[in-house]
C-alpha cells in the first residue's frame, strides 16, 4: 500500500491518497480537489472510494465533487445523517485496494460516527488513519455532538482509544487528519506521522490513569468551541457545491464598496499589517492572507457574512476567495476593484493604525489605568505562561463580545504572540469605535527579546603579578 500525504497548513489538515495495483481511496479530502485527480492521473490510479472518517467541523470537504469528477463511491460511519449518496460504514467493513484492505474501525468520541481506517498487508495491520480520533501528541475535542454531553463523548472516545486503536501493534504508523494548530485539539504535534507504540508512550490523554481521569482530563478547561464549527458540520453533510458553481466575484468601484458597506457588508482587507496600518477604509477588518487566515475569518465574521474583499492585487484576491471557500464563507459579494488606491484616488476617508516597537512598551506597564490599556488577545495559557506586566488577557475570539469591559476614552495597547492576531482585534476595535488604537509590532516574542538581559561576560581573573 502506498500513501501520499497533503497537507494544507492554513487550516493545519492532513489529507490522504491512499493506493495499491492501481486502485486508490482518498481519506478526508480538502474543498479543492484537482490535487487528487493530479495525483491519480501522474500514478495511473482510479480512485474508488472517497472516505470521510467523520463530518469535519473546522473546513469544508470537497468529497461530493471528487466523487462526481471520478464516479467514486463516498463512504462515512454510520449514523452520520449524511443526505448525499454513500455507503454507511460499520466495524470491520473492508474496502478492498489491489491485493490490500483499509479496515474500518468505529472510533466515536470525537464525533458520534467518527471511523479510523486500518491498513491491512498481508493480513497484518501497518497503518491506521485516525482521523480526529487520535492525533500525535493528542486526542479530538469531545464537544461536537448535538445530542450528547462532552463527558458522554469523552467516554466514547476513550473506549474507542483503549478498546481499539490502542490494541493495534505498536509498530503501527499514525495518520491523523490535523497537526499543529488545529482547532480539533489542545497540544497536537507538527509531526507528520507517529506510530501507536510512541503514541502509547508519550500521548498526554493515553496516559491518563482512569476513565474518569481520562474524562476529566478532556473536559476540564475545554477551549470554546468556535461558532461557525456547528454551520461546517451542516454544510459538510448535505454536501457542498463545486467551486466552479460558485457565484464569480464582481469588481467594485469606491462608491459601490461604500454603498454595500452601509447595507450591512463586511469589508474584509486581507493585505499585510504593515499596509494597512498605513492606510485602510473605516470599518474594514483586517486579516491578513498569511497564517491561518481562512480559520480567524471564520471565526470572526461568521459563515453567513456577506464579504468585500481587499486584496494586494488578482493573485491575492484568488488565493483570498478559495480559502474562504474552503471553510464555507460562499458570500464574497465582490472586492474593490483597484485595492486602496483606487480607494485613496476617489478622495474617500482612509484611517491608519498607530504601531509602536518593543522598546517602547515600558511606559505602558506603569501608566494609571485611567489613561491607557493594554490587552493581550492570546489564549489564557499563553497569557499565563509569560504576560506584559498589567495586561488584560481578553482571547481575540471572545473580544466583540467583550468590548463593554474596556474604557471608550483610553488608549488601547493591542498585543498577541507575534502580531499577527493583534491586527486584527485593533481593526475590530477601530471598527467598533474606539478612537485610539495602537497595535505592538512583533507581539509579546518581541517584547521579551527586548527585555531579556545580554548576558554578562565572565568576570577576568586578576592578573598575577611575578
Amino acid at each position: 500500500m502506498q500513501i501520499e500525504r497533503f497537507y494544507l497548513g492554513c487550516l493545519a489538515h492532513a489529507s490522504y491518497l491512499v493506493h495499491s495495483a492501481g486502485e486508490a481511496a482518498v481519506i478526508d479530502p480538502q474543498r479543492d480537489v484537482d490535487i487528487y485527480i493530479e495525483a491519480a492521473a501522474r500514478l495511473n490510479l482510479t480512485i474508488r472510494w472517497v472516505i470521510e472518517t467523520h463530518l469535519h467541523a473546522d473546513f469544508v470537504s470537497g468529497h461530493l465533487e471528487l466523487a462526481a469528477r471520478t464516479g467514486a463511491t463516498i463512504a462515512i460511519g454510520a449514523g452520520s445523517g449524511a443526505t448525499f449518496p454513500h455507503r454507511a460504514l460499520h466495524d470491520s467493513d473492508d474496502f478492498p485496494l489491489g491485493p490490500d484492505l483499509l479496515r474500518v474501525l468505529s472510533t466515536p468520541g470525537h464525533t458520534e460516527e467518527g471511523i479510523s481506517l486500518v491498513v491491512i498487508e498481508a493480513h497484518h495491520p501497518t497503518a491506521v488513519f485516525t482521523g480526529d480520533t487520535l492525533f500525535i501528541g493528542d486526542v479530538g475535542r469531545p464537544d461536537l455532538s448535538p445530542t450528547k454531553t462532552p463527558q458522554e463523548l469523552a467516554s466514547l472516545l476513550y473506549d474507542s482509544l483503549h478498546n481499539k486503536l490502542l490494541t493495534l501493534p505498536d509498530d503501527t504508523v499514525v495518520y491523523p487528519a490535523h497537526g499543529a494548530g488545529s482547532l480539533c485539539g489542545r497540544n497536537l504535534s507538527s509531526a507528520a506521522t507517529s506510530t501507536i507504540g510512541r503514541e502509547r508512550r508519550t500521548n498526554y490523554a493515553l496516559l491518563a490513569p482512569t476513565r474518569e481521569h481520562f474524562i476529566d482530563l478532556l473536559t476540564g478547561d475545554l477551549p470554546p468551541r468556535p461558532a461557525y464549527f456547528t454551520d461546517e458540520v451542516a454544510l459538510n453533510r448535505t454536501g457542498a457545491t463545486t467551486l466552479e458553481d460558485l457565484p464569480a466575484v464582481p469588481a467594485l468601484t469606491p462608491d459601490q464598496v461604500a454603498q454595500q458597506e452601509t447595507d450591512g457588508a463586511i469589508i474584509l482587507d486581507t493585505r499585510p499589517i504593515q499596509d494597512f496600518a498605513a492606510a485602510h477604509i473605516p470599518g474594514s477588518i483586517n486579516v491578513a492572507l498569511g497564517g491561518q487566515f481562512a480559520s480567524w475569518a471564520a471565526r470572526i465574521l461568521g459563515v453567513d457574512a456577506r464579504i468585500i474583499l481587499v486584496a494586494e492585487d488578482e493573485a491575492a484576491l484568488h488565493q483570498a476567495r478559495l480559502r474562504l471557500a474552503r471553510v464555507g464563507l460562499e458570500r464574497v459579494i465582490g472586492s474593490l476593484q483597484g485595492s486602496i488606491y483606487a480607494w485613496i484616488n476617489a478622495n474617500k476617508p482612509v484611517e491608519a493604525l498607530t504601531q509602536i516597537s518593543a522598546a517602547e512598551v515600558d511606559p505602558w506597564t506603569s501608566e494609571s489605568p485611567s489613561t491607557r490599556t493594554i490587552i493581550d488577545v492570546r489564549e489564557p495559557h499563553e497569557h499565563e505562561a509569560g504576560a506584559i506586566p498589567n495586561s488584560l488577557n481578553i482571547p481575540l475570539p471572545d473580544l466583540q463580545s467583550r468590548l463593554a469591559e474596556l474604557p471608550a476614552n483610553n488608549t488601547l495597547l493591542v498585543h498577541c504572540k507575534g502580531g499577527y492576531r493583534s491586527s486584527t482585534a485593533a481593526s475590530l476595535l477601530q471598527a467598533a469605535g474606539f478612537p485610539n488604537v495602537v497595535n505592538l509590532t512583533g507581539g509579546y516574542d518581541a517584547y521579551t527579546l527586548a527585555h531579556t538581559p545580554e548576558p554578562q561576560p565572565a568576570p577576568q581573573p586578576e592578573p598575577r603579578l611575578s
